[in-house]
C-alpha cells in the first residue's frame, strides 16, 4: 500500500465526474485506487504500485509546471505507459512549445513532435515521414499559420498529388476543380480547424493561401511562402524533384508522407521514398521520423499501426 498527496488542482483534473481516470488506471495496472481529497491510496502488487506512483508524481510536477490536458490526453498517455510505449508523462508532456492560432493553440503531445516544430522553426526544408494519425500535417499547417500571422512569410501553399487509392481524375465527376477537391480536404480541414471559415475563405480568394495539386506548381518560384507537400509518398520522381526546386527566397518548405501507403501504379518509384535516400546527407535538410507512440487519434490506431508495423518487419 502507498498513500501519497497531489494537488488539489492536479486532484480535481485526476478525479473527473466520474472517476475515469482512476477506473483506468485501475484496470491497467490491475491495483486498487481510493482517493480523500487530495489524498491518494495505492494497493496491490508492489511492481504496479511504484508504476502508478510514478505516473502520480510525474503528473503533481506537469500540474504545477502549468501543463494543460485536454480530453482523452491523460487516458491515452496512461495507455501508452502500461504498454511500455512509453516510460513516463514527463517524456509524453515535455516542455510546452505552443503554435498559436486564432482559434486554438496548438501543442505537440510527443517529443518527435516536439522536435518537429523545432526543425521547422530551424530549417527550410523538413520531412515529416510515419504513418497516419501522427500530426505530421496538422502541426504543419499550424506553424504555417502562426507564421503567416507573424508576418513570417506572406503566402501558405498547400500541395498535394491528385493520385490516391488508384483513382484516376479523369474518371470522376465535374470540372478539374470539383475533381481535385476531394484529394485536398485534408488540407481544408486543418485550415478550418484553426482559423474562422471565413477568414480562409477570404484569404484563399486573395491568394494568400493556395491550396492545389501538386502539378500546379509547374514552372513557378515560390518565395515568401510556407508550402506545405502532404501525402507526398504519393508524388513520382518527377513531381517530388519538380516540387523541391521550386521554392524560392525566405521561404519554408515541409514534406509530408506515409512510406507504408504508397498509392502510385505498381512499379513506380515514390518521390518521397527516392528523396529521403538521395537528400538524408544534406546537412541544412532535416528529417523527422514518426512511429506509432506518436499517434493523437484513437488508441485503436496507434494498435493498428503496431500490427502492421510487426507484418512488414
Amino acid at each position: 500500500m502507498k498513500k501519497l498527496t497531489l494537488p488539489e488542482q492536479g486532484a480535481e483534473i485526476l478525479f473527473d465526474v466520474r472517476d475515469e481516470n482512476i477506473h483506468l488506471l485501475e484496470s491497467l495496472f490491475d491495483v486498487r485506487i481510493s482517493a480523500r481529497g487530495s489524498s491518494v491510496t495505492i494497493e496491490g502488487q508492489e511492481e504496479a504500485i511504484g508504476s502508478v506512483e510514478r505516473i502520480f508524481q510525474d503528473f503533481s510536477h506537469l500540474v504545477s509546471d502549468g501543463v494543460e490536458f485536454s480530453n482523452g490526453e491523460l487516458a491515452e498517455a496512461f495507455r501508452q505507459i502500461a504498454q511500455r510505449s512509453a516510460e513516463s508523462l514527463r517524456e509524453l508532456f515535455p516542455r510546452r512549445i505552443v503554435v498559436r492560432t486564432p482559434v486554438r493553440e496548438v501543442v505537440p503531445r510527443s517529443p518527435n513532435q516536439v522536435r518537429y516544430l523545432q526543425e521547422m522553426e530551424r530549417s527550410d526544408l523538413v520531412f515529416g515521414i510515419g504513418p497516419a494519425g501522427t500530426g505530421k500535417t496538422y502541426l504543419a499547417v499550424a506553424m504555417a499559420i502562426s507564421m503567416l500571422l507573424r508576418k513570417a512569410v506572406r503566402r501558405i501553399i498547400l500541395a498535394r498529388p491528385a493520385v490516391e487509392a488508384g483513382e484516376k481524375l479523369g474518371f470522376l465527376p465535374g470540372d478539374m476543380q470539383e475533381k481535385i477537391n476531394p484529394y485536398l480536404r485534408p488540407l481544408y480541414d486543418a485550415l478550418y480547424d484553426m482559423l474562422d471559415a471565413e477568414k480562409v475563405q477570404r484569404l484563399i480568394d486573395r491568394g494568400v493561401i493556395e491550396v492545389a495539386p501538386i502539378a500546379f506548381m509547374r514552372g513557378r518560384t515560390l518565395s515568401n511562402s510556407f508550402i506545405i507537400m502532404d501525402e507526398a509518398q504519393n508524388s513520382t520522381s518527377e513531381q517530388m524533384k519538380m516540387f523541391l526546386t521550386r521554392i524560392g527566397l525566405n521561404s519554408k518548405t515541409v514534406v509530408t508522407g506515409d512510406v507504408t501507403q504508397v498509392d502510385l501504379p505498381s512499379g513506380q518509384k515514390s518521390g518521397l521514398i527516392e528523396s529521403a535516400r538521395i537528400l538524408k546527407h544534406i546537412g541544412d535538410i532535416s528529417f523527422c521520423h514518426f512511429d506509432h507512440r506518436d499517434v493523437v487519434r484513437h488508441h485503436l490506431v496507434r494498435l493498428i499501426i503496431q500490427a502492421y508495423e510487426k507484418v512488414d518487419q
